[in-house]
């Protein structure tokens, strides 16, 4: 049993993806994450020797504190940020417990480079639907919560791509992109590592709403109308993002917990 200081893997678990999710700081030392580059969900690298210059940027935040397997490295950060007011824990039995457990890390091999103020840089076409709201979500859910995400006209996708030093997304002939029947938001996953049944379930309606297949699968329909509503409903693309994210949280959530309940009315039992 973890105690009031920590959180065990299948706790935070359930965390992971939603958009209360705790902060996760990846205090591991270099030699530990070059056994594995993988990192938890959104994780930030961290070092624990200069804490005192960083701690307060977790201020009104709730942190989870990973190190390689939840000894003095998570403790003492853990215990320092608490210090500065953080609501922090420390995950039991650090990364080789999560790992160990099967909980979802995502690779950071396709990773683009974050920019000084340690966020990474996107760019695609304006007046999104569904595959440009998905990736986004994605990657602010499971990557990097700070993504930033630039919308312009798509024949200037490449150029602003290239004069600001951001990675060009869901246009043709680029890495991240279609391949074959498979859409943007399926590359991602793929790319990123993120494979999970609630992730793969979600796919599969994004991909089905995105490409015109509704017998992929039978919530694609009603996923359609509600992406083309909003797109409906904002004239501001990063509006309409805002916007878009609770609707991919409210369908995750359903993806990982809900497919299996049912709704009826009359509610209660029929009488004799």
């Amino acid at each position: 049993m973890s105690s009031n200081i920590q959180i065990t893997a299948a706790q935070l678990s359930r965390l992971v993806g939603l958009p209360d999710a705790p902060t996760i700081v990846d205090v591991r030392i270099p030699d530990d994450v070059a056994l594995d580059t993988r990192i938890l969900p959104a994780a930030h690298h961290r070092s624990h020797k200069n804490i005192a210059e960083w701690a307060r940027d977790y201020s009104r935040q709730r942190v989870v504190v990973v190190c390689q397997r939840g000894q003095k490295l998570s403790e003492g950060v853990a215990a320092w940020l608490r210090y500065e007011g953080v609501e922090a824990e420390n995950l039991q039995g650090g990364f080789e417990a999560w790992r160990d457990a099967g909980g979802l890390l995502a690779s950071t091999v396709k990773l683009p480079p974050s920019d000084d103020a340690g966020r990474t840089l996107w760019v695609t076409r304006s007046r999104p639907k569904v595959d440009r709201i998905a990736c986004p979500w994605l990657i602010r859910r499971f990557i990097d919560p700070k993504a930033v995400f630039l919308f312009v006209t798509a024949a200037e996708v490449l150029d602003v791509a290239s004069r600001f030093d951001a990675t060009p997304f869901d246009i043709d002939g680029i890495f991240w992109s279609h391949r074959g029947e498979r859409c943007t938001f399926d590359i991602m996953i793929e790319e990123f590592g993120l494979t999970s049944p609630a992730l793969d379930r979600l796919a599969t309606i994004v991909r089905a709403a995105d490409t015109a297949r509704p017998d992929l699968t039978a919530e694609a329909p009603g996923f359609l109308a509600a992406s083309l509503g909003l797109s409906r409903m904002f004239r501001d693309d990063l509006e309409q993002l805002d916007a878009g994210m609770l609707l991919y949280d409210a369908f995750y959530r359903w993806c990982r917990d809900a497919t299996e309940e049912t709704h009826n009315w009359p509610s209660g039992p029929k009488s004799a």
